[in-house]
């Protein structure tokens, strides 16, 4: 039996982007029959159903048939977490149930120095190369030196795309232990109920005179909504913009946009809205403009439901591996709001290039990012690390 640690920021209920990678992990490697698994991460606010997490509270719980340790939380320094008990819990995952494999998900700064001080055990070390820290300029410098120590350790640094692993700062300190794995979509939470369809065919009937665009995230900051909101601007009414999600940008997006009647803000949408948005629309905007969005599940999503991607380029991100300039959609340079506008404008003139780039995104995302691909992906990894003569 081979042993997984897994070392996530958070873990469900708590719901974003590396969260669902992680999980995703863990879901793959239990289909696999002979791996058991763990996991730590920091607890944090959270509930889903009768779910629930206080971040406050180190508890052990289970979750998707494995021992999940949530640390509780007392300060956020820079999006990172602290916590007075994580150290005593890692340490006893490490010497008790002494893991085969530490997969960690960086970046995670505070835990990658509470992992370093067992660096001399015996467990192979996937990192799981999410973003680079990039916003805040002086704890990267700070940790510099760890990282280096942490990639020097690592048996493997995976990449959900090329980009992540070749334009990385620390690409030079990698060498031979790259390693791509695409991220995959769940396409069996992408089926849509009668009453979800019912929903689609309402908003299509509500806006049939519109060319209907959707994007779905949350309000901050890399997420770059301020470019969508200027880009409107450019368009005349044959538009309409669906944004979903909140965040503390919220209400300054909307003060932004309060005289632009093209876009509508709808909140926090649970999955059934989602998915009704998503087969409504007749455009993916997908406005992110950092490397913060690493890869972009959300854009995977709107492609899978065949539909074109407007997107901004991103250096060392996926964003532009997932959605392919002028194959499933239309890349635009970076915070070109105008350039955005006339993307859109292309899109609205010719639907026989929608409907192209829209057959041509889900074909992408079926041949590379579906859960089956990502299992046999995980599958192989695990046979990398350990020997496939591991019982």
């Amino acid at each position: 039996m081979i042993k997984v640690l897994h070392i996530s920021k958070y873990y469900y209920p708590f719901i974003g982007g590396v969260e669902q990678v992680a999980r995703d992990i863990v879901l793959a490697m239990k289909d696999m029959g002979n791996v058991e698994q763990k996991l730590i991460c920091f607890n944090e606010d959270s509930a889903v159903g009768d779910n629930v997490t206080h971040k406050k509270e180190t508890v052990t719980d289970t979750v998707d048939g494995i021992e999940v340790v949530r640390c509780g939380c007392f300060a956020k320094i820079a999006s990172q977490s602290l916590s007075f008990t994580y150290a005593g819990e890692l340490k006893k995952l490490i010497d008790n149930f002494d893991p085969d494999i530490v997969l960690l998900h960086y970046p995670n700064p505070f835990v990658t120095q509470l992992l370093l001080a067992h660096k001399k055990k015996r467990f192979k070390l996937a990192v799981w190369w999410h973003l680079d820290i990039t916003r805040q300029k002086i704890l990267r410098k700070f940790f510099h030196f760890q990282n280096i120590d942490m990639i020097k350790r690592a048996d493997k640094i995976i990449g959900a795309t090329e980009k992540h692993v070749n334009e990385s700062a620390y690409t030079k300190y990698f060498g031979d232990k790259k390693h791509v794995l695409p991220f995959a979509i769940s396409e069996d939470r992408l089926i849509l109920s009668e009453e979800d369809e019912k929903k689609a065919q309402e908003l299509r009937e509500k806006h049939k005179d519109k060319l209907l665009c959707f994007f779905l995230g949350r309000h901050v900051p890399y997420k770059g909504l301020e470019y969508l909101i200027k880009a409107s601007a450019y368009l005349d009414d044959r538009f309409h913009f669906i944004i979903a999600g909140s965040g503390p940008l919220t209400e300054e997006l909307k003060e932004m946009a309060k005289n632009d009647s093209k876009i509508e803000f709808v909140g926090r949408v649970v999955d059934g809205e989602r998915l009704s948005y998503l087969k409504a629309c007749d455009v993916f905007c997908f406005p992110s403009i950092t490397r913060n969005e690493a890869f972009g599940l959300a854009l995977a999503e709107g492609l899978y439901f065949g539909k074109p991607a407007v997107t901004f380029t991103i250096k060392g991100s996926g964003v532009n591996v997932v959605s392919l300039n002028g194959i499933t959609g239309i890349e635009c340079p970076n915070c070109d709001s105008k350039a955005y506008a006339e993307a859109l404008k292309k899109l609205a003139d010719d639907p026989s290039l929608r409907e192209e780039y829209g057959r041509n995104g889900r074909q992408r995302i079926l041949d590379n990012f579906t859960k089956e691909k990502f299992s046999e992906n995980i599958k192989k990894l695990t046979e990398e690390l350990i020997g496939s003569d591991t019982p």
